[in-house]
C-alpha cells in the first residue's frame, strides 16, 4: 500500500565525506521497503517508519522538485560541496516495486544529472537496470558507481529472508550488464546472516559469484538486531525454517543498544571473509581511484585514510590513520586552511602515503591492502 507524502527536504548533508560509499550526500526516496527483508535494520523503532513495514511505503512524490532546489547553486549563498550523492538508505531500496509506478528515482536521477554531481545507487534489485540508459549518460558527464547488497549468493537461502527483493542471481546479473556498460560496480556483502550465510563456503560462493559477474569491490559487515519490532520480526521469520539455531543468536545478540553482536563473532565473520577474499582478491573497500575524478583532493585524503585504518584494523595492526582522517576532517569542515605536515596524527609514513596519493594518483601500500 503507497502513501503519498509531500516533504520538506530531501538531500542529507554529511559532516564528512564517507569512506564506505565515498559520498557527502544522501537521500531516502521511499520511508518503508516492499522487499521486506526478515532483517532489515529500517525496521527497527528507531528510524520512526510509521505503517506496517515491508507492505506501507510512504512515497515522496515531490522528491524531484525538492531536490532541483537543494542543488540549485543559484538559490543558494554558497554552492553545495561537490561530492557523491548516494541514491538509497536503511528505510526504503530506491528501486522497490514501488518504483515502477513512480519512477522518483528516474525523475531524481534527472535534476542530479542537470546538475552534474556523481552518483552512487546502493540496492537489492535488478530494477535498476530499467535506468540503465540514463545511467550511461551520467557516468560519462560526472560518474556512477552501482553497488548491490548481498546477504548471500544463494537464491533459496536469499528467499526466505529477501522474500520481495530480486533474486542475488538477477542482482549479480544486473552487475553484469553495468560492468558491460562501463559502470564500476560492486558488492556489499551485508549484512551477512549468522551461521547461514558467514560459513566459509558460504562466503566463498558469494565472492567467487560476484567476481564472476565483474564486481570490482566486495565490502563485508555483519548484521544488527535491535531489541523490539526488528529482532522480534527476524526471530520468528527465523523460527520457520531454522529454529536449532536461536539459541545462537540469543547467545551472540544479548542486548547492545546498537543491536550488534559480540565483538567475538564480529572477529570471527570477518576473519572468515578475510581468508575467503585471500584468493578471490576483491578490494575490501570501493578503491578510491575510481573516484579521483570526482572528489575534492583533501576529500580523498580522508577517504584514503580512513580506508587505511580499516584495512590495518582489519588485519590486527594498531592504526593512527583514523585520528589522522578526523582531525583533517575537522579542518575541512571549518574552513580551515590545510597543512598536512602540521595535523596531529600525520607523521612522515601517512605524510608520505599522502603525498603518492596527491602527485600520483595512487598508493602502492594501499593497494597492496585492499587486496591482501
Amino acid at each position: 500500500m503507497y502513501k503519498e507524502i509531500r516533504a520538506k527536504s530531501l538531500l542529507r548533508k554529511q559532516k564528512k565525506v564517507d569512506s564506505w560509499f565515498l559520498s557527502r550526500y544522501g537521500m531516502n526516496l521511499y520511508r518503508g521497503c516492499e522487499h521486506n527483508c526478515t532483517y532489515c535494520d529500517g525496521r527497527a523503532e528507531r528510524y520512526y517508519v510509521e505503517g506496517e513495514f515491508g507492505k506501507e511505503v510512504s512515497v515522496k512524490v515531490n522528491a524531484p522538485e525538492i531536490i532541483d532546489r537543494e542543488l540549485n547553486p543559484q538559490r543558494k549563498r554558497k554552492p553545495l560541496r561537490k561530492g557523491i550523492i548516494v541514491l538509497g538508505g536503511g528505510v526504503g531500496d530506491s528501486y522497490q516495486p514501488a518504483e515502477e509506478k513512480y519512477r522518483i528515482s528516474r525523475k531524481v536521477l534527472h535534476i542530479i544529472k542537470k546538475y552534474r554531481f556523481p552518483v552512487h545507487i546502493l540496492t537489492k534489485s535488478a530494477r535498476v537496470l530499467d535506468d540503465l540508459e540514463l545511467l550511461k549518460e551520467m557516468n560519462e558527464q560526472s560518474g556512477v558507481l552501482v553497488s548491490f547488497s548481498l546477504s548471500t549468493a544463494d537464491d533459496d537461502l536469499a528467499s526466505r529472508f529477501e522474500p520481495c527483493a530480486s533474486p542475488p542471481s538477477e542482482r549479480l546479473a544486473a552487475l553484469k550488464t553495468l560492468r558491460s556498460a562501463g559502470i564500476t560496480s560492486g558488492v556489499f556483502l551485508m549484512p551477512v546472516i549468522p551461521f547461514l550465510s558467514d560459513t566459509p563456503s558460504m562466503v566463498d560462493h558469494s565472492l567467487e559469484k560476484a567476481k564472476e559477474a565483474g564486481a570490482k569491490y566486495a565490502l563485508f559487515g555483519g548484521m544488527t538486531l535491535k531489541e523490539g519490532r526488528q529482532q522480534d520480526f527476524f526471530y520468528e521469520e527465523l523460527i520457520k525454517y531454522f529454529p536449532e539455531i536461536i539459541s545462537y543468536y540469543q547467545q551472540i545478540y544479548s542486548g547492545d543498544q546498537w543491536g550488534n553482536a559480540s565483538k567475538e563473532y564480529y572477529e570471527t565473520a570477518h576473519q572468515v571473509f578475510r581468508d575467503m577474499n585471500a584468493v578471490h582478491k576483491l578490494p575490501k573497500r570501493i578503491p578510491l581511484h575510481f573516484a579521483r575524478e570526482w572528489l575534492p583532493m583533501e576529500d580523498q585524503v580522508v577517504i584514503l585514510l580512513e580506508q587505511l585504518h580499516y584495512l590495518n584494523r582489519l588485519k590486527g595492526l594498531k592504526s593512527t590513520f583514523g585520528s589522522a582522517a578526523y582531525r583533517i576532517s575537522e579542518r575541512i569542515e571549518h574552513n580551515i586552511e590545510l597543512d598536512y605536515k602540521t595535523i596531529d596524527g600525520v607523521g612522515k609514513v601517512t605524510g608520505n602515503y599522502i603525498r603518492e596519493w596527491i602527485q600520483y594518483g595512487r598508493c602502492r601500500y594501499y593497494e597492496q591492502l585492499l587486496v591482501e
